[in-house]
Formats: C-alpha cells, structure tokens, sequence
C-alpha cells in the first residue's frame, strides 16, 4: 500500500526479482486500473500472481475493518482470502473481477464520494448563510443521521467535525484531488456515459485552489465593456 505512480512501480520492480513462481503480490493502494492489467500481465510472465485491491475505510478501517474490491484470478483471490478476511468487516471483501477491476471499481467508488461530499457541503453551506434561523449544523447533522433518507457515516463524520469547531475557522477550504475523480471522469467519456455530477464536483475541488480566478474576471470585465455593470477593483487595482 504505496501511492500511486512512480512509488508503486518501483515497489514492484524492485519486488519481482525477488520472488519465486507462484509468489503474490497485492497492489492495496489506489493505483489506475489500466496499470494494473499491465502490471498482471507482465508479472504472470514470471509466474507471480497479482491482486489490484481497491480498499476504502480510511483511518477508521483500522477500527471497524476495511472494505476491499478485488481484481485478479480466482487462484490468486483464493490464497489470499484468508489475509481479506481477517481485514474486513463482515461482507465487507469481494472478488469484484479479473486483473484491473479492484481498482476500477474502487475508482467509480471515489468517483461517487466525490459527489456525496460535495452534496453535503453545498446543503450545508446553504443552511450555514441563512443567518437569520441561527442553524445548529451539529444537530442537524445527527438529527438527519435518524432515520433520513440522506443518513450516513459521512453525516456522522460531519456532525463530529461541527462538535470540534462549529464554523471550521480553522480550514482553509482547499480541497486536493488524489486522481482516482480524474480517471472516473475519463472512463465516462470513454464510454459515453454522462456523469455530470461527478465531473462538476472534480471541478468544485479545482476552483477551491484558486485564491481568486482569473476567467471570473474576465466575466466581470466583460460585463462591464458590454453592459456598464460595477467592477470591484482588486488590491493592485
């Protein structure tokens, strides 16, 4: 479980060398999936069996268990099963398909927390301006978590993140992508599938890195030549 790219090339080349037919190795971080065809590819060469393993959980899996998506042959799942296991809640590891589909899968998965976030955050920024009605974000996110058709853990780590600071003063709303919301976003265009929600909330998390955007004002300019509309002036204006 290394990150993706370079660092997990490497982790591999400097691996197989090493190893001896019927080896495995499990690829558990968030590598794309079209490297890990490859990578199974070139490995059964060498007779070294290879697993791409999307695993979700974050820092809690350590606590309540991991939820793994499994790519690789049927062999190959079978000699780990017991390790998977171990590691996951109940129901909460699956042999998902052949080499590539772990991570596929654990990419669609990103794809769509991507979406849920910014959901989330866009409702709460809402309630959060309306200033007047004084909203407790906290327990309205407990509140929503009882029975609501939009309850989920992601609500029980927002009500947590309230309780520790109400405003979140303390955060810088910048927001990094880790690529899996770019490759998601690919493979929809490459299969003609519209996925407009997953793609606008990709974009939310570019424009959260601009401390201020360059074509927003070239829209305030433009409104101005054409209409006369008021200009704010930046600070070098």
């Amino acid at each position: 479980m290394v990150p993706a790219g370079d660092a997990t090339e490497e982790s591999i080349q400097g691996l197989a060398p090493l190893l001896s037919d019927g080896d495995l190795i499990i690829d558990g971080g968030n590598s794309m999936y079209k490297n890990s065809i490859r990578r199974a590819e070139e490995l059964k060469k060498r007779g070294i069996s290879f697993l791409d393993i999307g695993t979700s959980g974050g820092i809690w899996g350590l606590k309540i268990g991991y939820c793994m998506m499994i790519g690789g042959e049927k062999g190959a799942f079978e000699l780990a099963e017991p390790v998977l296991k171990t590691l996951a809640p109940e129901d909460g590891y699956a042999h998902v398909g052949p080499s590539g589909a772990g991570h596929f899968v654990k990419m669609v998965h990103n794809g769509i927390e991507y979406a849920l976030l910014q959901a989330y955050a866009e409702g709460f920024e809402i309630m959060n301006t309306k200033k007047e009605f004084n909203l407790d974000l906290q327990k309205i996110s407990n509140l929503w978590n009882q029975g609501s058709v939009i309850r989920s853990w992601l609500l029980e780590l927002a009500e947590e993140a309230f309780r520790k600071e109400p405003g979140l003063d303390s955060i810088r709303g910048y927001v990094e992508d880790s690529g899996e919301g770019r490759w998601t976003v690919a493979a929809a265009i490459e299969e003609d599938v519209p996925a407009p929600i997953i793609t606008l909330s990709l974009l939310e998390r570019f424009s959260s890195r601009q401390s201020e955007s360059f074509s927003d004002k070239v829209i305030a300019a433009l409104r101005n030549e054409f209409g006369g509309h008021a200009v704010k002036k930046s600070d070098k204006g």
